[in-house]
């Protein structure tokens, strides 16, 4: 670690002496290098109010444990497409439809990439168990109506987009959306992240607790609410003993439930940055990161509630970094003014103030 990235190193250990981090790793790459590689506690779940286990305790976090990290996924399914994309094999001004037959909604690929499709949330209740049946909820999609015109207003597809996305990148390739990752993306740019974990990974995840037991609660919102209905369906999105369970773990829920390590995240990022070229491997051409990376919506976000500027699958910021932070605390985002990428992957479900304070500590040292 480069002597002059210390406070970030030091504000990192603060959260675990403060017990507001019970297991977590921190990367961040500056003027395209790996400059910080942290982790520390455990992959253990922690309950509410309980200290963070003594160094030594069992099932340290590792560089390699992988967590999930909710909403940072977003981007990754979003890039299997723009790779079709840019390979000429998908339009992104065509309808939804022209790729997959029966899809109801007038939406262009575009809007499904920038969530102004109108389909954010799940049209059917569906209980738990319907999280490993991608036909059934990629089928309640495509006959729904859209909840507002697609394209005049976004909402983020908090559970919908990477069924919609990953069945676009199926229709058009053939392979499921975590092969297809892992093959095209993962692979070649050596990534330590995946859709649908084999048992193998599966023993290196890290489990994820509650920070306060109230915390589904809140991120559900209002009953009966858009953003309720968005993350509420089907059940179990917010229930660890769903999250932390082997099916969830092994099938392929897009939106949600990339398992990753922010070492990984915060190298798919650098590639990124430097143009869609990761060691000398190109994955990207720069005129489709640029074009992904560029505001395709700017005003309010009807599930998150605020304004938001969407890309082609991730958030812009007023600073002009783009990427995107999951609830729960983890996050991964480039930074072009600064030059550096950025990724917190943790298994305590809380706030962002974390990720707040870490990046106020990188910015002073910059």
């Amino acid at each position: 670690m480069q002597a002059r990235f210390a406070p970030v190193r030091d504000c990192f250990h603060d959260l675990f002496a403060a017990r507001r981090e019970t297991g977590a790793a921190l990367a961040v790459w500056y003027d395209g290098a790996p400059v910080l590689d942290l982790v520390g506690g455990t992959r253990a779940a922690v309950p509410p109010g309980v200290a963070v286990p003594a160094v030594g305790a069992e099932a340290p976090w590792r560089p390699d444990t992988l967590v999930n990290v909710y909403s940072v996924g977003k981007p990754v399914v979003a890039l299997c497409l723009l790779l079709l994309v840019d390979r000429g094999r998908v339009d992104l001004d065509a309808p939804v439809s022209a790729y997959w037959p029966g899809f109801r909604a007038p939406a262009t690929v575009r809007q499904v990439l920038a969530h102004t499709a109108g389909l954010p949330a799940f049209p059917v209740p569906r209980p738990a168990a319907a999280i490993t049946d991608w036909g059934l909820l990629c089928a309640d999609l495509a006959a729904a109506d859209p909840e507002w015109t697609p394209g005049s207003v976004a909402g983020e597809h908090a559970w919908t987009y990477g069924h919609l996305v990953g069945e676009l990148v199926r229709r058009v390739d053939g392979r499921p959306v975590g092969r297809f990752l892992a093959e095209e993306i993962a692979g070649p740019w050596r990534l330590d992240l995946a859709f649908g974990l084999d048992a193998a990974d599966q023993r290196r995840c890290a489990d994820l607790s509650y920070a306060d037991p109230d915390w589904p609660v809140r991120m559900l919102g209002e009953p009966g609410s858009l953003r309720a209905r968005a993350v509420g369906n089907p059940a179990g999105g917010l229930d660890v003993a769903v999250m932390n369970d082997p099916r969830w773990r092994g099938t392929e829920f897009p939106a949600v439930n990339l398992h990753a390590t922010a070492s990984a995240l915060a190298r798919l990022y650098a590639g990124l940055l430097a143009g869609g070229t990761l060691d000398g491997v190109s994955r990207f051409s720069p005129e489709l990161v640029a074009e992904a990376t560029r505001v395709q919506y700017d005003g309010p976000d009807l599930v998150l509630d605020r304004r938001a500027s969407w890309t082609l699958g991730m958030q812009w910021e007023p600073d002009g970094s783009w990427g995107m932070g999951g609830i729960g605390g983890s996050s991964a985002w480039a930074d072009p003014e600064r030059g550096y990428t950025f990724a917190y992957a943790t298994g305590r479900l809380a706030d962002h103030d974390r990720v707040e304070d870490l990046v106020e500590a990188l910015h002073s040292c910059l």
